[in-house]
């Protein structure tokens, strides 16, 4: 049989290239250090876990949900921008709930996009920003994203030099891998940009909460005219280590909106009802969890940061997300970072992403996540350490 259509426009997985290495290692007996994977390790708050028990535990909610989420997580999370933003959402029209981000950004792309449909995608980015536009069948215009560079006049440019004209921009600050950070003024521009240009702005707001010292992420949703012109997709599965749960939501852009849900309603029957019960407990009485499990992923940070610091690799330190994003040292950069990655597993035993996966622009960094304890972050620096000497 021939390979089917969408899935030859699908390039090789380069992640899983690392993840065999890391599978044969562990299987020698090998300890493994993964700081590869951006998968939280923490716990799930326990008022959070109760209520799903107990909701688990009625009857009534085993039935079918609804695909585009259950009413009261609706206004939860409407009720979330309010307080956190000031801003006004409507539950019934400018709010959904997705199966996690992965799954809406997805779907929503799938329902929007025609054949031939130009979509700016900062590269680096997270995969699936740029692969739900090529799975869909878009084609992906890359917007360079580097601290050596403006973003915003990287994205003019890529806009005149596109043909048709764009009609989606992907974005998502604070960044993965990069851990970029933007302030309120950028999404003034990006609004405006976006009213001129009659696209469509797409922000995956995953990192809202995970922010660190003064800094505080804004949302899209604050500026004015930006429902006209965007959605914003956020998680719970970073704000309340609830990753395996997988409970997201899209909200702002009526249209975008009900072209999401149309879709949903074919596809799914929306999440296992005691799971949105949890959440909607979570959003409205749990917020002041998020303090502590940011103060543990910036403790890990400023441990890896200092840790490589120590030993010649010099970071500056992120001002949010649950990642440290790191320019290959001197001596390593010709490697590329696939190969650096390779020998930082082999030699180090320490798994770390290689940049090159997120984007043609990612090339010379890895990724560090966070999500080992301070103790094994430390015997990862010893482990680079025999790597760099």
């Amino acid at each position: 049989m021939e390979e089917f259509h969408r899935i030859k426009r699908l390039p090789p997985y380069v992640f899983s290239i690392i993840d065999e290495m890391k599978l044969k290692a562990r299987r020698k007996g090998e300890d493994i250090i993964d700081l590869g994977m951006g998968n939280p390790d923490l716990e799930t708050p326990k008022p959070i876990v109760d209520k799903l028990i107990e909701a688990a535990k009625n009857p009534k909610n085993h039935r079918y949900s609804v695909s585009r989420g259950i009413y009261k997580l609706r206004v939860a999370i409407t009720k979330w921008y309010k307080d956190r933003y000031d801003v006004d959402l409507d539950p019934d029209t400018e709010a959904i709930v997705t199966i996690g981000v992965k799954e809406g950004l997805s779907h929503l792309a799938l329902a929007i996009i025609e054949p031939g449909d130009v979509a700016l995608v900062p590269s680096p980015t997270y995969p699936i920003h740029s692969f739900c536009v090529v799975i869909s069948g878009g084609n992906l215009k890359s917007v360079r994203l580097s601290k050596d560079s403006d973003f915003f006049e990287n994205l003019l440019k890529a806009y005149e030099e596109s043909w048709p004209r764009p009609k989606l921009l992907f974005l998502s600050f604070p960044h993965n891998p990069t851990t970029e950070a933007v302030d309120i003024n950028f999404f003034h521009k990006v609004v405006s940009f976006a009213r001129e240009h009659g696209m469509l702005i797409i922000h995956d707001f995953a990192y809202a909460d995970i922010t660190f010292g003064d800094y505080k992420a804004p949302s899209l949703m604050q500026i004015k005219g930006a429902k006209e012109v965007g959605v914003e997709f956020y998680t719970l599965s970073k704000s309340y280590n609830m990753p395996g749960w997988r409970v997201g939501f899209c909200v702002g852009n009526k249209k975008a909106i009900h072209a999401l849900g149309r879709l949903k309603s074919y596809f799914d029957y929306g999440i296992f009802q005691p799971i949105q019960i949890a959440s909607i407990v979570a959003l409205n009485e749990h917020r002041s969890c998020i303090k502590d499990i940011v103060a543990v992923y910036e403790s890990r940070c400023d441990m890896l940061i200092s840790g490589l610091s120590r030993i010649g690799w010099n970071i500056e330190k992120p001002k949010g997300t649950m990642f440290v994003w790191a320019e290959i040292p001197e001596g390593f950069k010709e490697m590329g970072s696939l190969e650096y990655c390779k020998l930082l597993l082999s030699e180090g035993k320490v798994a770390v992403s290689p940049g090159i996966g997120f984007g043609p622009y990612g090339d010379g960094h890895v990724r560090f996540a966070l999500v080992e304890n301070e103790q094994r972050i430390k015997q990862a620096v010893k482990g680079i350490k025999k790597v760099l000497q």
